[in-house]
């Protein structure tokens, strides 16, 4: 009989092919959980499912663009129809846009980054709301990042969209006091990933850590255990509240 710490529960991953969330994914699949895991790679999500059931996992691949309200809206409707509930929901997708003065961003590059970074996340609490709080310990981790609090010149729409998706990160955990769920932020800070590379270019890879040196602090996220709600954890330091 197994005893891992998520036995029994189920997790959709957002931006699963690659990165943070592959490695999470895999994680969370090594801990347990059945995998509901998207993205628009399809190649990254078959190797994703390969590497999960060489663990002995399982894992739905859900290929989508997360510009696709109405897909957000169908996969919850999937969700409910086949297991009547989320335990845990990682929204990890995220787009960095372009880092330009904020007059030269281009209309096409603000709509691209609000809907992926801000949007689609409200679709995606509109919909597995329900299908969380049906769960016993449903748990709720979005990725945020330090450039929301600093501001950071060239950062502008990136920023935006990461200040913009802890305010509304912060109304619904509020709303959630009084039930099982807990909904947190994790700020990953700098890490080895596609977007860091495209946001840092000059900067020396092998000196950050590797997602799957952040995916335990996920999955202890993700847990029945993890009781904190309404706080922002920022990787490798200190947890602080939010006011």
């Amino acid at each position: 009989m197994s005893n891992k710490a998520l036995d029994g529960r189920v997790t959709l991953v957002t931006g699963a092919s690659r990165g943070i969330g592959y490695q999470a994914a895999l994680a969370l699949a090594k801990a347990g959980s059945h995998i509901i895991a998207t993205a628009r790679t399809q190649g990254g999500l078959e190797d994703l499912d390969d590497a999960i059931k060489a663990e002995g996992g399982e894992c739905t691949l859900v290929p989508m663009d997360l510009k696709n309200g109405d897909g957000i809206d169908q996969l919850g409707k999937i969700i409910h129809e086949r297991w009547g509930k989320l335990d845990g929901f990682l929204a990890n997708a995220g787009t960095l846009g372009e880092i330009t003065p904020a007059p030269h961003t281009t209309p096409k590059t603000w709509e691209d980054v609000m809907t992926i970074n801000l949007t689609a996340n409200y679709r995606f609490i509109r919909s597995l709301d329900p299908l969380l709080r049906a769960a016993d310990a449903g748990r709720a981790v979005f990725l945020t990042s330090g450039v929301a609090q600093t501001h950071r010149a060239y950062w502008g729409a990136y920023a935006a969209s990461k200040a913009a998706l802890e305010a509304f990160v912060s109304c619904y955990a509020k709303e959630a006091e009084v039930t099982n769920l807990k909904v947190n932020l994790l700020n990953p800070g700098a890490t080895r990933t596609a977007m860091r590379a495209k946001a840092m270019p000059g900067e020396d890879p092998k000196a950050l850590p590797n997602p799957s040196d952040l995916a335990p602090l996920i999955v202890e996220m993700l847990s029945p255990v993890y009781k904190a709600n309404d706080t922002i954890v920022t990787f490798r330091e200190t947890v602080y509240f939010k006011a």
